[in-house]
């Protein structure tokens, strides 16, 4: 099979390389660059928001921000430019993080005040996973988020039991408990039931008649008991993600998503050819 040579590769190829992988020194020192940016940013936004640091570096913040922001847009079109399907990538998880990072400050030139959604910008630290080879904590968060998948019909009954077992045992105790307790409707009774039953405890609602401190026990107990049911059934899916873990981190050249078999050679979204380094064999058959 004909191979291209690194020095042969082509701009698109070299920047897919280097914006959607971490296996060369080039690779890595882009990735920790743009998480520097993304937690400046971040940090800028926070600083903004105290009313003596807004009064006093104000200006420099606004003309901070607008740089990072040119930056993470000029980053954003290299990587849409990089793809051969491109609105896969956008419609993808990180796509939408991408261009969340981006669209505040634009906005503040119709929607002023709307820079203040640039905390979202920090979702981006996720792609920290791929610096310095850690592709195994890449591929430990996938693991854990299969489990959490696997996991969701359980702890959905699960969490319905709970909710409605805090229903009742509110409903009762506002029927005993005087509104002067904090008592004064069911909603507010359910969360009272959901701060007892967690044992949080913020004590802003106090039962103050006997059946209804009994009741509270109850509910105190069983919220040790039945809190780590969960914790259970996601282990247990943890297990069995570990034994049938298959997945590569490798990222399709064509849409940028990188859940792929380890042994395959087409991207399951796009169809696209893996390999970026090798001549797809329909084209070369065709």
């Amino acid at each position: 099979m004909p191979t291209l040579e690194p020095a042969g590769l082509g701009l698109r190829t070299r920047l897919f390389k280097l914006l959607f992988e971490s296996d060369s020194p080039a690779a890595k020192a882009f990735d920790i660059g743009l998480i520097i940016l993304i937690f400046a940013s971040v940090g800028i936004v926070m600083l903004d928001s105290i009313e003596s640091y807004h009064q006093r570096y104000g200006d420099l913040f606004f003309y901070t921000e607008w740089c990072i922001t040119v930056l993470f847009t000029v980053e954003l079109a290299l990587r849409i430019y990089c793809l051969q399907k491109p609105w896969l990538y956008l419609k993808s998880f990180y796509g939408i993080i991408d261009l969340l990072a981006i669209l505040p400050t634009w906005l503040t030139l119709i929607i002023p005040g709307s820079q203040t959604l640039i905390i979202v910008r920090i979702l981006r630290g996720l792609r920290l996973f791929r610096v310095f080879d850690m592709m195994v904590l890449e591929g430990e968060k996938r693991l854990l988020m299969d489990a959490m998948i696997r996991s969701r019909h359980q702890i959905l009954v699960f969490l319905f039991s709970v909710l409605m077992l805090v229903t009742i045992f509110s409903s009762v105790l506002y029927l005993i408990e005087p509104a002067e307790a904090g008592f004064t409707s069911i909603p507010k009774a359910i969360y009272w039931g959901i701060v007892t039953l967690t044992t949080v405890g913020y004590g802003d609602i106090t039962p103050v008649t006997p059946l209804g401190q009994f009741i509270s026990v109850a509910i105190m107990l069983i919220g040790y008991s039945i809190i780590a049911l969960p914790a259970g059934v996601f282990s247990a899916e943890v297990i069995r993600a570990l034994r049938e873990e298959r997945y590569s981190a490798e990222a399709c050249p064509g849409c940028g998503r990188d859940r792929h078999e380890r042994d395959a050679r087409y991207c399951k979204f796009c169809g696209t050819w893996l390999n970026e380094d090798t001549i797809d064999p329909r084209k070369e058959s065709g």
